[in-house]
Parts: structure tokens; C-alpha cells; sequence
């Protein structure tokens, strides 16, 4: 799968799950210990936000400044074009090396496209898991999310975005999508 042609099918399996949830369930819990849905939803629309940003050359203080802001009655509308306007932003992208002033520091465009992938793809099973709705997970976005991921596998758990990281329990031959979640930390 093409990292375009992934952030496309992440987008899509986000959405998904997106029109499921209803205004009266913003205050549902989440997987995401710290978030509820109204916080999942802001984490994805800032993070989509703040991808447009760094993309026009938004320093990391500026990327930063973006958290701080708060959504009203309109989160899901806004986090909804927020998905279509990331994919419309990265599509437009022409030089996957430049780098931009991420967060975490300096990446390469490239790198961004990957972690907003990733974003995309696991937080679509924390808002479907929270909201009680089934999510699909393609095989090959979930076969491409692991793999990148994968090398993070011993300190993955210590970094403090991916939970406790991997349990040690699930198989190498069990389903990818069972593999990726159990990577990040999530316990299905």
C-alpha cells in the first residue's frame, strides 16, 4: 500500500466510525484513559489541523499553541472536514523530504504522513470501542502501521503515547490488526 493510498484508507476508516457518533455520547469514555470521545475528537482535529500548519512551515512553538484551543457544539462536523482537508493538504505535498517542525522535533514530511496514518487508523478503534460500533481495519493499512511501529516494540510501552505497549501475549501468526492493537498498548 502506497503512503497516500494509506492515509486515504485511514481517513476512510476513520470517517466511518465518525458518522456513528452522536453529540450525546462526547462524554463516553474511551480506551484512551485520559480522553473522552470530546477529547479523542479534539486530539484528531488538532493533530489534522496542526498537519496543514506544519506542511506551510509552522514552527514547533506554533504547533504547539494549537492544542491549547477547545471546540464547541460543532466537533464532530469540524473534525470530520478537518480528515478531509488533512488528505486534500498531503496530497498536495511535492517534496516528502522537506522537514517540518513537528512536535516530537524535526521530521521529514514523509514521517508526518506516517504518524497521521497511524493517528487515524488506531484512534477509529478507540472512538468505535468507545462508542460500542465495529471498525474494519484493512489488513495492508494495518500491516503498514505495524511495521513502522514495530522497531519501537521494546521501549514502544515507556514513550507514553502508546499505553503499556505490547503484552507479550499475542502470537506472531495472530491476525495483523490483533498485532497492531496489542502493539500500541490497546487490549481488545
Amino acid at each position: 500500500m502506497e503512503p497516500l493510498d494509506a492515509l486515504a484508507t485511514a481517513s476512510a476508516t476513520f470517517t466511518a466510525v465518525l458518522d456513528k457518533v452522536r453529540s450525546d455520547e462526547l462524554a463516553t469514555a474511551t480506551p484512551c484513559e485520559e480522553w473522552d470521545v470530546r477529547g479523542l475528537l479534539t486530539h484528531v482535529l488538532i493533530g489534522d489541523l496542526m498537519t496543514g500548519e506544519l506542511l506551510d512551515g509552522a514552527s514547533q512553538e506554533e504547533a504547539r499553541a494549537l492544542w491549547d484551543q477547545e471546540f464547541g457544539d460543532d466537533l464532530i462536523d469540524r473534525c470530520r472536514r478537518s480528515v478531509v482537508d488533512q488528505w486534500i493538504r498531503m496530497r498536495a505535498v511535492d517534496d516528502w523530504d522537506v522537514v517540518v517542525h513537528h512536535m516530537v522535533g524535526d521530521v521529514p514530511a514523509s514521517q508526518l504522513l506516517q504518524f497521521r496514518t497511524g493517528d487515524l487508523t488506531l484512534h477509529a478503534w478507540d472512538l468505535a470501542r468507545a462508542i460500542g460500533a465495529d471498525v474494519a481495519i484493512p489488513d495492508d493499512l494495518a500491516e503498514r502501521i505495524y511495521e513502522s511501529l514495530l522497531p519501537m516494540a521494546p521501549f514502544i510501552g515507556e514513550i507514553g503515547v502508546f499505553g503499556t505497549g505490547p503484552s507479550g501475549t499475542v502470537p506472531d501468526d495472530a491476525p495483523i490488526t490483533l498485532r497492531l492493537l496489542d502493539l500500541t498498548g490497546r487490549r481488545p
